[in-house]
């Protein structure tokens, strides 16, 4: 306990200290460091437990449930504690990056989930290619790295990737209910291309209603208004998107042509010789999830090789068509590195800016968000403070719903995708220099 003992008094220490004293950049990634390097033994003493048995004796069913018990934390929690300690037994440098808190606790839930999809098809899959999906774990930022390791398991195990896709599928369910007191609860899960083609269109209309109440407010106050200014909240505006597409589907009849394209996915020739398939700004699938929309599909071809490349007048001061998809395509989300705001929510930048000389070309170009696109230009926003800013955008621009379905009275290995993460963004700079 000499070990332990030690590390109690560190925390104690810790928790007594002004947190002002561990407010820096350097502290925060100690600390996110040190929590990794504790959650990662943590586990592996969580696997040990459970194999030996002590739990047994107080009459639990499982290690998993003396766990959830004793320390009050969600049984999906210490199923996922005592998953991550079993598998790193066979995951040497996984396990050794995690120690060493080079790695979080969500790279190994999903390094563990993708060594489990192989392992059927291919037992030493993973074990050939663990330096490299460590690689980009360490490397990359978290979206760009669990893509990689999709395509991973799509490329080692093809015939398992569409049974897995078409297992995700099946699982979709939606639901309207009234509540006690009149109100009415909706919820559900779609596969990556229904939800796609949903939230595509939801996105839409959420927008148009944005615009309308922005110009309108701005007329009203005789200046451009704050979000605060204005009469719908982004929750409020999100269910009158939705009410908004029940009224429009309820006026279109079942004979009317369909718009196209509902959804985007990218692809490439290589995904005839490896593995290119992407929604747009979303999640990986697989080929064979494109076959029941392969008859009413459009191509777009988009060519980013040198002299090869339709570009708008370089002296235009605005990015259009063309131009501008490609630009979209190419990035797809705002390329500040510490941002994520997809490529619909973004502002194309010129990178050398226009007033300066710069070309309206694609080597001149780069997605921004609105904030991101602003702090460039004209800096952080007057007479607010940081923490202010922060608050603004991790409390009412982004809110995350994490759902855990992970419920289940005993101690399984259970690997559903029912975790649910919701981002919107209402920063919205209508006087930017990618324009319309």
């Amino acid at each position: 306990m000499g070990a332990l003992d030690d590390l109690e008094e560190v925390l104690a220490r810790l928790a007594r200290a002004d947190p002002f004293s561990y407010g820096d950049r350097h502290s925060i990634i100690a600390l996110e460091r040190g929590l990794s390097s504790y959650s990662a033994t943590l586990a592996k003493a969580a696997a040990s437990f459970a194999e030996g048995g002590e739990w047994a004796a107080d009459g639990a069913q499982s290690a998993a449930a003396w766990i959830a018990t004793t320390s009050h934390v969600p049984l999906g929690e210490a199923r996922r504690q005592l998953r991550r300690g079993r598998a790193l037994a066979s995951m040497p440098l996984v396990s050794q990056a995690f120690s060493d808190g080079q790695i979080s606790a969500a790279h190994v839930d999903v390094l563990v989930k993708a060594a489990k999809a192989v392992g059927h098809a291919d037992p030493e899959a993973f074990s050939r290619c663990e330096a490299a999906l460590l690689e980009a774990a360490t490397e990359l930022r978290f979206v760009p790295f669990a893509n990689a390791v999709t395509y991973f398991t799509q490329m080692a195990d093809p015939d398992g990737a569409e049974e897995r896709d078409l297992a995700r599928r099946a699982r979709r369910d939606a639901y309207v209910a009234q509540s006690m007191n009149g109100m009415y609860l909706l919820g559900g899960t779609l596969d990556p291309v229904s939800g796609a083609i949903v939230a595509g269109e939801f996105t839409r209309i959420e927008n148009q209603l944005f615009e309308a109440e922005w110009a309108s407010a701005k007329e009203a106050l005789g200046r451009d208004p704050r979000v605060d200014e204005l009469a719908r909240t982004p929750a409020q505006r999100r269910a009158d998107a939705l009410v908004e597409m029940a009224v429009r589907s309820k006026a279109a009849k079942a004979t009317d042509r369909r718009p196209e394209p509902l959804f985007s996915v990218l692809v490439g020739y290589e995904a005839l010789h490896g593995r290119i398939s992407q929604i747009e700004g979303g999640p990986i699938i697989t080929p064979g999830a494109l076959l029941p929309w392969l008859d009413g599909a459009s191509f777009e071809r988009i060519i980013f090789g040198p002299g090869t490349r339709i570009e708008c007048s370089p002296t235009a001061r605005f990015f259009t068509g063309a131009t501008r998809r490609a630009i979209e395509v190419r990035d797809q989300h705002c390329t500040h590195p510490f941002c994520e705001v997809p490529a619909a929510r973004c502002q194309i930048d010129h990178i050398i800016p226009y007033a300066q000389g710069g070309e309206t070309t694609q080597g001149n170009a780069r997605l921004h968000c609105g904030f991101h696109n602003r702090l460039r230009n004209h800096g952080p926003p007057g007479g607010e403070s940081c923490g202010e800013l922060s608050r603004a955008a991790d409390d009412d621009l982004y809110d995350d719903h994490d759902v855990d379905h992970d419920d289940d009275d005993h101690d399984l290995d259970l690997d559903h995708d029912h975790d649910h993460d919701h981002d919107h963004d209402h920063d919205v700079d209508h006087d930017h220099e990618g324009g319309p």
